[in-house]
């Protein structure tokens, strides 16, 4: 789903791990015109990734979670995020 609402697609997750995934979309990829946008894994919008797009080939495309990345990064450098 699009950050501000204006497109979605169905898709199934091909491969996932910690800090992304492998999506096979349904219709047309080409037109979604954006580098980030939320996967949305719940029914009721509940659990999602804020994702950023990697790579397309075909109906399959790569996707990076943002959050978990920027996560990642804090942990290896030894921050920590203060609430």
């Amino acid at each position: 789903m699009a950050i501000d609402g204006t497109w979605q697609r169905a898709c199934r997750i091909h491969d996932v791990s910690e800090l992304g995934a492998k999506l096979v979309i349904d219709g047309a990829v080409t037109d979604i015109g954006q580098k980030e946008f939320f996967l949305v894994l719940s029914p009721v919008g509940l659990a999602y990734r804020h994702c950023e797009l990697s790579w397309v080939n075909g109906e399959f495309v790569g996707v990076q979670f943002l959050n978990r990345v920027r996560a990642s990064k804090r942990a290896r450098r030894g921050e920590t995020l203060v609430k």
